[in-house]
């Protein structure tokens, strides 16, 4: 191992006052890091909703763009699909490809291989994060079509070239990814540019249960993307298809893939407004000051209302908007994640969605000195942490379950979550400083009244 961490269990003795820790007793215990822990690479689960709801958002997403531009015809590529990485992609990394491309084969049924011959049909292109920033600065990765190397996409920037709109089929394409980030980042990149590339390019807010959505909730593809690419190499669609003609095929398609999806009540959801979207986007810019994106979100949550959302739309608004007030107003943040709480439960495929309102009141649970709850909620968000495969998420949740098993004084059940933790841990924050930092941070939110205080230090 490169580097170690120390964590240091401080034991009070019990009494009515609050209890000093004397720290000249704590005795450091020596922890070994892990390699970083991924995953298998597995399904999260089938798409659950109906095929009716599922036809629309298979339109919006292959007509328009993310721009609001419409697309004027269907385009895919033709026969076998090869893949090539350039540029320095880690092993993890690697690895994570090699499982994403054959999830696309078995779920998608999309003929698709890496290939090391100059002419692949997508190449994979790793650069610095700097580089992407100056090019792109709202966009952690992106696809463009016709090019295949940097150079190429610098010479072509502002030309037809990289307009999707002039395509009449796909031939070759590029994805752009950060190589200097952590591998749960690089996954995420990988997973969604991967899916544009081969399909839709659209963003859609009001999908619950797909990484075609700029909330960055969901992040690996779900059942419902792999149906959407389905659908989109089904044979009895063809490049140059017109919106209206492919509509036409759709129910009969949806039926064939997705059988049980027939006879399913339909929600079909309102369009998500332009107005709502640049502010949900302005809220959650980093580059703006923390009062501008709280206006942002307010705003919002008040557009989402006053046009009767009841979906994930309004639940995300408040979700924003309680991370923003976190520092500023604890209060009002917990009663927007409760609020964004309410309206998630009442919506089917929002079980990750629930699990990342969970770790922000388990911060709150614990820092009123709740073990019991803070366990209850963690336990109960963990399991869709892990099935739908962040790590970042599950590592800060089982490091938030450990401080509750000590408040409880259960030291040895909390030091060895603590351990599970640290191989995601590493996956999900990329370094073991930012692991500590993490351990840290949560370590600093029981109350002084409690009979144990963890903290960690290199």
């Amino acid at each position: 191992m490169r580097a170690l961490a120390f964590l240091l269990l401080a034991v009070a003795t019990a009494c009515a006052a609050p209890p000093q820790v004397d720290r000249a007793a704590v005795t450091p215990v020596r922890l070994d890091f892990p390699a970083p822990q991924g995953f298998a690479g597995a399904s999260p689960g089938p798409a659950t909703r109906s095929n009716a709801e599922m036809a629309r958002d298979f339109l919006d997403l292959a007509f328009e763009m993310e721009n609001g531009r419409s697309l004027p015809i269907l385009t895919r590529f033709e026969g076998p699909i090869t893949v090539r990485v350039s540029g320095p992609i880690n092993p993890i990394s690697r690895r994570d490809l090699d499982r994403l491309l054959a999830r696309l084969r078995n779920e998608a049924g999309i003929d698709i291989r890496l290939t090391t011959a100059q002419s692949a049909n997508i190449v994979v292109q790793a650069v610095p994060t700097d580089a992407l920033q100056r090019l792109a600065p709202n966009a952690a990765c992106f696809v463009v079509p016709r090019v295949q190397t940097w150079a190429q996409l610098r010479a072509a920037r502002g030309t037809p070239t990289l307009d999707w709109a002039t395509l009449d089929r796909r031939d070759r394409v590029a994805m752009f990814i950060p190589f200097d980030v952590t591998p749960q980042e690089t996954r995420d990149c990988l997973h969604e540019e991967l899916a544009q590339a081969l399909g839709p390019i659209n963003d859609l807010y009001r999908l619950p249960d797909s990484v075609f959505n700029d909330d960055n909730i969901q992040t690996i593809l779900t059942g419902f993307d792999m149906l959407m690419l389905r659908v989109y190499y089904a044979p009895e669609l063809q490049n140059g298809m017109t919106r209206a003609a492919v509509a036409e095929r759709l129910p009969a398609i949806l039926r064939r893939l997705n059988p049980a999806g027939e006879g399913r009540p339909a929600q079909i959801v309102p369009r998500t407004t332009p107005l709502w979207k640049a502010e949900i986007e302005r809220a959650l810019s980093d580059g703006r000051p923390n009062r501008v994106r709280r206006v942002a979100a307010q705003r919002a949550i008040a557009i989402a209302e006053d046009q009767g959302w009841t979906d994930i739309r309004l639940a995300f608004a408040h979700y924003a908007y309680g991370r923003l007030q976190i520092e500023n107003d604890p209060s009002r943040a917990l009663q927007a994640f409760n609020t964004a709480s309410r309206i998630y439960n009442a919506i089917p495929d929002t079980r990750i969605h629930r699990a990342f309102i969970a770790m922000q009141l388990a911060a709150y649970t614990l820092i009123s000195g709740d073990a019991d709850a803070t366990i209850a909620i963690t336990q109960a968000a963990i399991p869709q942490a892990r099935r739908h495969e962040n790590a970042a998420l599950l590592s800060l949740l089982m490091m938030f379950q450990a401080e509750a098993l000590d408040l409880k004084g259960q030291t040895d059940a909390g030091m060895a979550l603590r351990l599970d933790s640290l191989g995601y841990a590493l996956y999900g924050f990329g370094s073991r400083e930012e692991v500590v930092a993490r351990l840290n941070e949560i370590a600093s939110l029981p109350p002084l009244a409690a009979n144990i205080q963890s903290r960690v230090t290199r």
